[in-house]
């Protein structure tokens, strides 16, 4: 599998648990369990990546939207709608 720049990417066959019954559900329905292991972990490291960026630029945006609340879109007068 590559990633979205098409570089080839080091893999590393991992040891994890399933539930039987999932992987002998997913391996009737002919599913890639690796690719499939490889997509949810995916969401879960982007989910984590996101919930850590908003915590360290917490008071930034509370500032940011403090400004917005009294002062306005900075450049709100040249919206056409």
């Amino acid at each position: 599998m590559a990633d979205r720049d098409s570089k080839p990417t080091l893999r590393r066959a991992t040891n994890v648990s399933l539930r039987a019954d999932l992987t002998e559900e997913a391996r009737g329905l002919d599913i890639n369990i690796s690719q499939a292991c490889e997509a949810g972990l995916a969401a879960e490291v982007k989910k984590a990546r996101e919930a850590k960026w908003i915590e360290e630029n917490w008071e930034a945006i509370q500032s940011s939207n403090a400004y917005v609340e009294k002062h306005g879109l900075p450049l709100a007068r040249y919206r056409q709608f």
